[in-house]
């Protein structure tokens, strides 16, 4: 094959590409930021006069015209080095715009986020207040449940979920009255039935929001057992979700080593007993022996 031949080979498919990148240039123009088509289109307008300049080349090797090649190449290596050098700043500035946009998106997401914390550790410090319990105890075991996920290998998503969900952990009580939350004495079987109701209170609470569903795994199956006596569904075994397992350590342990309106606090040590005597019934073993293992 001539070296004649060869170029044509050559240039056959390059011509094409140029023609087709041509058109792809100015379909693309249209989905590019607005403050973009402009330089966009001028690089399309420089990409067509390149074109021409291929097929031009095109047709006089073809035809075999005296032309000073000299010239046409150092037009053409001009010409492919100025539209690669500002198809790559046109690629810069868009790249910042994203980043910047991603960034402050990015930013609003951690302001929301913060803000339905406060609003969610609101609540939980409103609902301690009400239902007269020891101050921070809310704060109390929703680090000791952080500190019992991380323990335990949960990742970090699942960690912050059952942050949220410590926090609300009582939020059913909401919808119990004065007159049975607050009682001091024994309940009847109804007030009994109607407290036994809020982890389901708090499920029709919490379950539309969106950003909470996920949290309502300590709130709605906080009370149910290890071994399926709990409620308010009778969960047994793994069926009841870690969280909620895991808090419910958290919880008797709090409840025990502080004063509350209905007993006095336990010591350390007997709180610890009470809740080994509890593994395989009550609470899951698993997370009871990681319990016992650590310093509280």
């Amino acid at each position: 094959m001539s070296i004649h031949n060869l170029s044509l080979l050559l240039m056959l498919p390059g011509t094409f590409f140029m023609i087709a990148a041509f058109f792809m240039g100015l379909k693309m123009q249209s989905v590019l930021p607005e403050a973009s088509q402009r330089k966009w289109l001028a690089m399309s307008c420089l990409l067509a006069f390149f074109s021409c300049g291929y097929v031009f080349y095109l047709v006089l090797q073809i035809q075999q015209f005296h032309f000073p090649l000299e010239l046409i190449t150092s037009s053409v290596f001009f010409g492919g080095s100025l539209y690669v050098f500002l198809v790559i700043r046109v690629t810069q500035g868009a790249i910042k715009k994203i980043s910047k946009s991603e960034e402050e998106t990015r930013k609003a997401n951690n302001a929301l986020a913060l803000a339905y914390d406060s609003t969610i550790e609101g609540w939980g410090k409103a609902l301690e207040l009400r239902d007269q319990e020891t101050e921070g105890h809310t704060q109390r075991v929703t680090e000791m449940t952080m500190r019992l996920c991380r323990a335990l290998g949960m990742d970090e998503e699942s960690c912050i979920q059952a942050r949220r969900g410590a926090l609300l952990h009582d939020i059913g009580k909401m919808a119990i009255s004065d007159e049975i939350l607050l009682n001091t004495g024994s309940f009847t079987d109804k007030e009994r039935q109607i407290m036994q109701k809020h982890p389901v209170y708090a499920f029709q609470m919490l379950a539309h929001i969106d950003y909470l569903r996920p949290a309502l795994d300590i709130p709605y199956c906080h009370h149910e057992k290890w071994d399926g006596t709990g409620y308010p569904r009778g969960l047994k075994g793994d069926e009841i979700p870690m969280a909620a397992r895991i808090f419910a350590v958290a919880d008797i342990w709090d409840a025990l080593t502080n004063d509350r309106r209905y007993h006095e606090a336990w010591t350390k040590n007997e709180t610890r007993d009470h809740i080994q005597s509890l593994s395989g019934t009550h609470l899951d073993p698993q997370v009871v022996k990681k319990f016992l293992q650590m310093k509280w």
